[in-house]
């Protein structure tokens, strides 16, 4: 990890003595989608790593939409432009054929996020010859979170609990959905009264609470897998009346704005997943595939950032120069 981390800063400190990059060739990022913040975080992450090494960097819009993504790959190899790709799988299991057309044809590919292949909770490669998978595995990262539910909820009985995740749509979701209520459900006192969808977005989680409250006007926390999804839970929350202090809310990402909600009292968790850092590290390894050096195939995001993944105030307290690696 530490190895890792001097890594990334090396990059980033070559990144401000190059003032452009060589033209050694050009790394694909085909993002999730380009206007999500978390996608442009970690294309600047990839961008300062490519640069320290004098590569420069493309973003491809995947726009959410698996089969976009797909096509977008075979083209970007059809074209012949890019020495080394890095994907955020809108499908982690169906992108698998176009990374190994990438693979088959000796371009790096690597992914970032998500791991590509059936098994979301294994960073080793699934696709022979994948170069390197940065993610955070989806059952640990939402087991944390769980765990850290029912500490809060230990002298509640009962304790009512709203789930708002991305959506059901995506496999990713369902797991962190399935650990939730599996790490819940073993709590006598713990009671899931809904379960929403915000779709990565604050006007849907602002929809999807402000229903919820019409029917569980009772609610002792909020678990979600995105900030973004929280920021639409607040509004709700305080349309409603409720004091967002007797509210434990717990989101995912570690955006800027919940490293601010955390520390002035009114969110009280969140698990990062640390985009830049994330696609720096991703692009050392594609770079280092290129030119020949030893590769790093599995990078789990929950041990190699600057700060402990599960972030509180606490952790915060502890890291008062740290502000989130993205804007929600």
């Amino acid at each position: 990890m530490n190895t890792l981390k001097t890594t990334l800063l090396a990059s980033v400190a070559a990144l401000c003595a190059v003032g452009a990059a060589s033209a050694d060739g050009t790394i694909a990022y085909f993002a999730s989608a380009s206007q999500n913040g978390f996608s442009q975080a970690t294309f600047e992450g990839i961008q300062a790593a490519a640069a320290g090494r004098g590569y420069d960097a493309e973003m491809l819009d995947g726009q959410f939409d698996a089969a976009l993504q797909y096509a977008q790959i075979e083209d970007a190899l059809a074209s012949g432009r890019f020495v080394g790709m890095i994907i955020a799988p809108n499908d982690s299991v169906g992108i698998t054929g176009a990374v190994e057309q990438a693979v088959a044809e000796g371009v790096p590919i690597g992914t970032v996020l998500f791991p590509v292949g059936p098994d979301l909770n294994s960073l080793e490669p699934q696709v022979e010859g994948l170069t390197v998978t940065a993610a955070s595995p989806p059952v640990a990262g939402a087991t944390v979170q769980a765990e850290a539910v029912v500490a809060h909820c230990a002298d509640l009985d009962p304790c009512n609990v709203v789930i708002i995740i991305g959506a059901r749509i995506f496999p990713f979701d369902n797991l962190r959905l399935e650990t939730f209520e599996a790490v819940l459900g073993q709590h006598e006192n713990i009671e899931v009264v809904a379960v929403g969808e915000g779709y990565y977005s604050p006007d849907p989680s602002l929809q999807a609470m402000t229903d919820i409250l019409q029917s569980n006007p009772e609610v002792d926390v909020v678990l979600s897998n995105a900030d973004q999804h929280l920021v639409g839970v607040e509004i709700a929350l305080e349309s409603a009346g409720m004091d967002l202090a007797e509210v434990y809310l717990s989101g995912g990402g570690a955006a800027a704005i919940a490293i601010e909600a955390i520390r002035e009292g009114r969110w009280d968790a969140t698990l990062a997943y640390f985009p830049r850092t994330m696609g720096a590290l991703a692009m050392e390894q594609i770079a280092n595939a290129i030119e020949g050096e030893p590769v790093t195939h599995a990078i789990n995001m929950d041990e190699a950032g600057p700060i402990e993944a599960m972030i509180d105030r606490a952790v915060l307290d502890a890291n008062p120069e740290f502000v989130g690696e993205w804007e929600q």
